[in-house]
């Protein structure tokens, strides 16, 4: 099994930067796929970034390409989503989701998830 822990959310002004940390446990972690999810007040939960296992392989969703940027550090059973050049908009709780397919776009790709933390944007 596999655990993970988000950290790194908080306040933030509009046209600031966070870094979201994803810290995980289990021994296969280099083996999953590894994707960012958010969920605002009223919405459904979307699809952020995703990464693949060794790391050669990103997907962003349009919302937010540019803007931030997903990495992992296998050694350090870590993943990262840079978050730059935020907006109102981004304000919402974020997941981390890992699973076993190749690359994770989609909630029904995943297998867990984290218990999520929170980006507020003022404007």
């Amino acid at each position: 099994q596999v655990q993970l822990v988000e950290s790194g959310g908080g306040l933030v002004q509009a046209g600031g930067s966070l870094r979201l940390s994803c810290a995980a446990s289990g021994r296969t972690f280099s083996r999953n796929a590894v994707a960012w999810f958010r969920q605002a007040p009223g919405q459904e939960r979307e699809f952020v970034a995703a990464i693949s296992g060794g790391g050669q392989t990103i997907r962003y969703a349009d919302s937010v390409k540019g803007r931030f940027s997903i990495s992992r550090d296998n050694a350090k059973l870590t993943t990262y989503l840079q978050m730059n050049s935020l907006k109102p908009e981004d304000t919402a709780v974020y997941y981390c989701a890992a699973g076993s397919t190749t690359i994770a776009t989609t909630r029904n790709q995943v297998d867990y998830w984290g218990k999520g933390t929170l980006v507020t944007v003022s404007s």
